[in-house]
């Protein structure tokens, strides 16, 4: 654990966490800017993209420590997505529902021009006050580099297999109004989504075909983050709350911190979803809006918080504990080195 860095975003700039003479040192990063996203470079240690509002791409060589620019100036970046198998190739989503690739870490940029004809006038967002969509979630698989799945919020999932020359319209079963999107680290077949209508989370066993919503289990169906045990695609985690919040009725509960209700909840080869507590906050005031599997740790799981708590699960979401040190808020994107 103490050769864990955390980085998170605030409402403006990152908090970084990370183990320094024993302990725990906290600092900021970007304080002048709004960061929405954050990428890792699944094979580069230390390598982190940041998505920004109006400054485009940034690139940390140093595991956020230090940041560079990596084009597209000008852009809102809302998601980002590392290949797996093509090293450099990065994929930014913006505001108003642009796609575009770089083939070089961030040195030039070309537009997806074919994902503008697969837009939608519907595409609206209740979260922006200008109610603007755009691409909340990005991801590529991890078997096969032209296939790509793009989450609108809100608005619908598309799916090209062609590495973006063609697209798919809105997938089967999939939730349109997407929160977070993620295929499997290693298995191309899985995909998950959570989002903010349907059941609140959902999955394809297909690439991104097709989409089911298991609703056995799940007391609440707003969901916003999903990850998967990287030995065993078929269990994978989601956070959800309550539709409304007790004190402002038309706002979501996971966006009012202290009102919550939220919980996280694990899927295991198709049973009936299972509540997760084993020391966790039940409910949780805060919302999770981040769930990381670790990679080369199967069982291991970790929760951020609004409020900046982070959990660690060391057997599938069983029993957690909480780290020791906040990182004083984690406003939709958390990652870990």
């Amino acid at each position: 654990m103490n050769t864990r860095t955390f980085l998170a975003t605030q409402s403006n700039g990152l908090t970084r966490a990370h183990c320094e003479n024993g302990g725990w040192k906290i600092d900021s990063a970007l304080d002048d800017q709004i960061v929405h996203c954050l990428a890792l470079a699944p094979h580069t240690p230390n390598l982190v993209y940041a998505g920004t509002r109006g400054d485009g791409v940034l690139r940390s060589n140093d595991g956020g420590n230090t940041w560079l620019p990596a084009g597209l100036t000008g852009q809102i970046v809302k998601s980002l997505a590392v290949s797996r198998l093509q090293p450099g190739t990065l994929y930014a989503g913006c505001k108003p529902p642009t796609l575009f690739v770089s083939r070089d870490g961030g040195a030039s940029w070309a537009e997806i021009e074919s994902f503008r004809r697969a837009r939608s006038w519907w595409w609206r967002s209740p979260a922006e006050p200008d109610l603007g969509a755009y691409i909340q979630g990005i991801t590529v698989s991890p078997t096969d580099p032209n296939v790509i799945v793009v989450g609108i919020e809100l608005g619908a999932v598309l799916r090209s297999s062609d590495g973006g020359e063609t697209w798919q319209g809105h997938r089967p079963g999939a939730i349109r109004d997407c929160h977070s999107i993620t295929f499997h680290a290693t298995n191309g077949d899985w995909v998950y989504e959570a989002g903010g209508s349907g059941a609140g989370a959902a999955c394809s066993r297909d690439g991104g075909h097709t989409w089911h919503q298991p609703k056995a289990g799940l007391d609440r169906h707003y969901g916003w983050a999903v990850a998967a045990d990287p030995a065993h695609p078929e269990v994978w985690y989601a956070s959800l709350s309550a539709m409304s919040a007790r004190s402002k009725r038309f706002v979501p509960a996971a966006h009012v911190d202290g009102e919550a209700n939220a919980c996280i909840f694990r899927s295991t080869g198709g049973a009936a979803w299972q509540k997760l507590g084993g020391g966790l906050p039940q409910p949780l005031n805060y919302m999770a809006y981040a769930l990381i599997t670790d990679p080369n740790a199967p069982g291991h799981v970790y929760a951020g918080l609004s409020n900046g708590d982070v959990w660690h699960s060391t057997n599938y979401g069983d029993t957690w504990q909480q780290l020791p040190f906040n990182l004083k808020g984690i406003h939709r994107t958390l990652v870990m080195l």
